[in-house]
């Protein structure tokens, strides 16, 4: 039993040795680079969410930009539609003041303005 308990003794020291010699690697060689990928996802994880509060940032902004130019629009119809109203009583009275100054024939009116427009 004697041979037995000499190659367990053995076997346990070569195993607490090769613990001491992956300690000392892990805290020697493995740590520094474990370390830097560290700080390396760190500095990626906070550009990440740079990142996002960025593209949420700009989100809202184009969304307010899509509303007031909606706004715009909204508004220059509404311009549109008042100027056409307004437009309309001011053409009937040029359309009738031209008729009565070519007797009332719309033909002559029509020529008229087209003779003045080219300068005949």
């Amino acid at each position: 039993m004697k041979a037995w308990a000499q190659h367990f003794a053995r076997a346990a020291l070569l195993i607490v040795l090769g613990m001491a010699i992956g300690t000392w690697a892990t805290t020697h060689h493995f740590r520094p680079l474990l370390d830097d990928q560290q700080d390396l996802a760190t500095q990626c994880i906070a550009a990440r969410d740079n990142l996002a509060d960025l593209a949420q940032e700009q989100g809202k902004a184009l969304g307010d930009l899509r509303l007031a130019a909606n706004e715009r629009q909204a508004r220059a119809e509404h311009a549109m539609g008042e100027a056409a109203a307004s437009a309309q009583v001011d053409f009937a009275a040029a359309n009738r003041l031209q008729q009565e100054r070519t007797g009332g024939d719309q033909c002559a009116a029509a020529t008229s303005i087209i003779d003045q427009e080219l300068g005949l």
